[in-house]
């Protein structure tokens, strides 16, 4: 089986790789002369006061004439912009002016790290390497309230920006009557690019909600993202750039922290903990750094948002921690969303083997060297010690994963990945976990010279204790977008041996065939400014290895058609339409509304075929009042089921908002099953009293898991990276049986310094 598996890869990456051939076009279009900047170094001080009156912003070439990508992407734009740029030994200084159809600009807050919609707002896109993909991206709104993200994997998607990132670099903005200028300063320490450069790529998109437009200075099309880093420009550098200096950060941190498990009725009183301990950053070139931790602590992250679980399987929340961020997508991008052999939340996370449930387990130090090697090639190595947990029967584990990414072709690029899961001192303890879990794997990820095609496949293999067959992943996914459609084929094959504990796979044993098919409309008159449909099919079957008896080996076990119309108004407002018949045959008794009593499931066995109708509405982000609507109706398993989830946010510009997250389903299946009220309430008021004080509370309430959690963050930047955070959190059992019981209680208070060596 596993043979023909590997020939299957072969012929897939045979089958890839015939589109991945250079080509003069981008989206079936001659590409023109790329247009550039000139930067010229100066000695001259450069003040970052909103004013562009340093002779030095303008001895070069300048960014200008910039196009719409909304609401039309064929058009130059109304409100335009233009850059200017410098740079001496240390900074890169970008002056932004931005001008605008007036002066009454729009923010949500005054918080960092703001959202790039319904807010008056510039992004500077470099991609140092010129390698189409990855990037660095700088941002600032009119009333200066600042951003920063990683872009990864072409930033094609949405999930290619990571704005968890957080560096050193300072900015300021200014407003002017019908335009305003912002200033950026950005170390050269603060990103990584390769000694003796004379050339990077870069792109500059903008938000201007006074016209109602979203610009870029490259001409990209609407049915790409704005971020696509296929479509730059470039910055030509009047002399080769050095390697910058010394290059050496410590950020230390001092905790205390109250808590207390109500749970436990054996602890009478909160218990006191203090904490020591920091990152270290260390600049090995001017392309790989080496990150260093010592006994890391997390508790200023902010909570996951809860969710209703419906479905049969593990839920996916992406990681927010900061240490595992930079240059993240060199371990985490192998796989697919679906199953992956790395997700950097397993590490620091252990099981109760007396309940099963999920426990922090504490990190103890752990290293990462991560970067790029030279034009072409990305290596990533990390290595992680947890504690050991007596109580637990569970011995302390090392964590090692190896990535390597070379670029092969123009765009494309062939990457390998080792996931090492081994535990330490294991003599001592019993047979309650795995002595190792390993995963090794090679993908091809295709992006087309024309842009016209991308895909990956990849072929995964894991070597655990367990004599199981199938120890294999297999994973082609092929997809040609045009202007007009995009044609997607997708094929998954999981073996039931692929065990990988460091990995995020919730289902195994399955094999899945899906081709997609979207079709865009561009009216050129009317309200909407796009059409899109879109028809998803998906089989999945069942290899046979699982266990269990109910269907024969390759049975087809679910199948499912989606069919969504979106449209998007020129308003900036968004409606879409979806239905989806859904086809499953359970291989496990199942309660999809976790709220009945025990014993009252959907039989194992049993087939299932039931169709929903959802409704999508996301109004206009620029009023002080939006909303995102969704309903639904339609057949469940054997029953009914209606909703209805959103968000509603006030804005108080500029000192933040009041959101409120909702989420009910009424649940009502065919007897012995009671009718199911499922409540997801989620309220969040976001204060920012001025660009450095912030207070958020985030209240949620879920009566399918029966807790009320309360979290309120404060946090004040002192200095650059630099913060003080005091985090309170609460939990209460909501059962009505136990009359609004604590569970836990927390008050923690951090401060982290970063410090430059």
């Amino acid at each position: 089986m596993e043979k023909k598996i590997i020939i299957t890869f072969l012929l897939s990456l045979f089958f890839v790789i015939a589109f991945s051939q250079d080509g003069s076009t981008v989206d079936g279009i001659l590409v023109a002369e790329v247009p550039s900047i000139l930067i010229n170094r100066t000695t001259q001080e450069i003040k970052l006061d909103g004013v562009l009156d340093e002779k030095a912003y303008f001895d070069g070439r300048p960014a200008d004439h910039f196009w719409q990508y909304f609401p039309f992407d064929s058009l130059q734009a109304k409100g335009q912009t233009e850059i200017y740029m410098t740079y001496d030994d240390e900074h890169i200084y970008v002056g932004v002016k931005c001008y605008s159809a007036d002066n009454d600009f729009i923010t949500p807050s005054l918080r960092r790290d703001y959202s790039f919609q319904g807010n008056d707002n510039v992004s500077l896109v470099f991609d140092t390497y010129n390698d189409q993909t990855n990037a660095f991206l700088f941002g600032m709104n009119a009333f200066g309230v600042r951003r920063e993200a990683l872009l990864s994997n072409g930033a094609r998607q949405g999930r290619d920006f990571n704005s968890s990132w957080d560096n050193k670099w300072d900015g300021t903005a200014k407003i002017y009557e019908n335009y305003w200028i912002a200033e950026f300063q950005i170390p050269f320490k603060t990103i990584r690019f390769a000694e003796g450069s004379t050339k990077w790529r870069f792109n500059c998109y903008r938000n201007d909600t006074r016209h109602n437009e979203l610009t870029s200075w490259m001409n990209i099309p609407q049915n790409r993202i704005i971020m696509d880093l296929t479509y730059m420009g470039d910055i030509v550098w009047d002399e080769p750039l050095k390697k910058p200096g010394k290059n050496f950060s410590i950020i230390p941190y001092l905790s205390g922290a109250m808590t207390r498990d109500y749970e436990d009725i054996d602890q009478k009183k909160a218990n006191l903990n203090f904490g020591i301990g920091g990152d270290a950053k260390i600049g090995i070139s001017s392309g790989l750094n080496l990150d260093l931790t010592i006994n890391p602590d997390f508790s200023q992250v902010e909570v996951d948002r809860q969710v209703t679980n419906l479905d049969r399987f593990e839920i996916f929340f992406p990681e927010r921690r900061q240490f595992f961020l930079e240059n993240s997508d060199l371990f985490d991008s192998f796989g697919t969303r679906r199953a992956n052999p790395f997700f950097s939340r397993r590490i620091g996370v252990s099981q109760d083997t007396a309940t099963g449930n999920n426990i922090q387990n504490t990190i103890l130090f752990g290293a990462r060297l991560s970067g790029k090697v030279n034009e072409k090639l990305r290596i990533g190595m990390l290595n992680m010690q947890t504690a050991k947990q007596e109580e637990n029967d569970l011995p302390s584990f090392n964590y090692t994963v190896a990535a390597l990414e070379q670029r092969v072709f123009k765009r494309s690029n062939v990457a390998f990945v080792f996931v090492n899961k081994q535990a330490v001192g294991s003599e001592k303890f019993g047979a309650t976990f795995n002595k190792y879990d390993r995963v090794a794997g090679v993908e091809y990820r295709l992006a087309s010279a024309d842009n016209l095609w991308s895909g990956k496949t990849l072929y995964h293999q894991a070597f655990t204790q367990q004599d199981e067959a199938q120890k294999f992943y297999h994973f082609t996914q092929l997809q040609l977008e045009d202007r007009k459609y995009r044609v997607e084929w997708v094929h998954m094959l999981i073996g039931q041996g692929y065990n990988a504990e460091v990995g995020f796979v919730p289902r195994r044993d399955i094999l899945i065939l899906s081709p997609e098919l979207g079709i865009n409309f561009f009216p050129a008159r009317g309200r909407v400014s796009r059409h899109n449909l879109n028809m998803d099919i998906q089989w999945l079957y069942n290899i046979g290895n699982d266990g269990n008896t109910i269907q024969p080996d390759f049975g087809l076990a679910e199948w499912e058609v989606t069919g969504e119309w979106r449209l998007s108004y020129k308003s900036s407002a968004n409606l879409s339409f979806r239905s989806r018949f859904t086809n499953v045959l359970l291989f496990d008794d199942f309660d999809p509304t976790r709220v009945q009593k025990e014993g009252i499931d959907l039989l194992a066995g049993t087939e299932y075929n039931f169709v929903n109708f959802e409704v999508s509405y996301n109004s206009d982000r620029r009023k002080i009042f939006w909303y995102e609507i969704q309903p639904n109706i339609g057949q469940f398993y054997n029953g009914f089921r209606t909703g209805l989830q959103g968000t509603a946010t006030y804005r108080y510009q500029p000192y933040g908002f009041i959101a409120l997250n909702f989420n009910y389903n009424y649940i009502n299946l065919d007897n012995p099953f009671e009718p199911a009220h499922l409540w997801l309430i989620g309220p969040r008021i976001d204060l920012t009293f001025t660009k450095k004080i912030f207070l958020t509370t985030f209240i949620q309430y879920n009566n399918q898991l029966d807790n009320l959690n309360v979290n309120a963050r404060f946090q004040w930047r002192f200095q650059p990276v630099s913060d003080f955070f005091l985090v309170y959190t609460d939990n209460y059992i909501t059962s009505p049986f136990d009359q609004f019981g604590v569970r836990n209680r927390a008050l923690v208070a951090k401060v982290t310094y970063w410090l430059n060596i």
